[in-house]
This record gives C-alpha cells, sequence and structure tokens, in this order.
C-alpha cells in the first residue's frame, strides 16, 4: 500500500468565508473520488482543528493500493477535474509525501 499526503496553503487573499468555503469543496470532492478511481482506498481532507503553530491550511491523507494506483489517480479524469477546479485556483502552495506502508 501507498499512503499519499498533500498539505497546501490557501491563498492569503481569500477571506475568511472564502477559504471555508474553499476547504469545505476541497473536502467533498477529493473524499469523492473513493469508488470512482481505481486502486484508490480511502482519503480523509482534514479542514479544521488547526492549530496557530501550522503553517498549512488543509491536509490529504489517502490510501491507495500501490504506487501504480497512485499513478492512475494523478491523471484519472474525476481527479484531475477536482484539482483543476477546487484546488489548483485557491493554493499558492502544495507539500507532497508518498511512501509505502
Amino acid at each position: 500500500m501507498v499512503k499519499h499526503i498533500i498539505l497546501w496553503t490557501l491563498n492569503p487573499e481569500l477571506s475568511e468565508a472564502e477559504k471555508q468555503a474553499v476547504k469545505a469543496g476541497i473536502k467533498e470532492g477529493l473524499e469523492g473520488l473513493v469508488g470512482k478511481v481505481p486502486g484508490l482506498i480511502d482519503v480523509t481532507v482534514h479542514i479544521s482543528g488547526r492549530l496557530a503553530s501550522s503553517n498549512a491550511d488543509v491536509m490529504l491523507d489517502s490510501t491507495l493500493e500501490s504506487e501504480e494506483a497512485l499513478k492512475g489517480y494523478a491523471c484519472h479524469p474525476d481527479h484531475v477535474a477536482v484539482a483543476n477546479t477546487k484546488v489548483r485556483p485557491y493554493t499558492v502552495q502544495r507539500s507532497c509525501l508518498d511512501f509505502e506502508v
């Protein structure tokens, strides 16, 4: 199995209300991919409970069957659509950690 962890920083020009709406959209979009993307086992998007010591706004914690499944996830049309409409337009920084478990 493979863990795929992403941290995003939202655009600081967004209002607090906009940030909350964007976070909810990211969560709904990415968690909705389970059952649609082959090899995607689990997705949790953390959007609340952020402590002041944090330097990211949103965390994706996902589990996939294999590295091949991760590659398929990256280019799957449903994932690309979520990334292009709910994530990329509103984020200014992305960090990724992929590892085998």
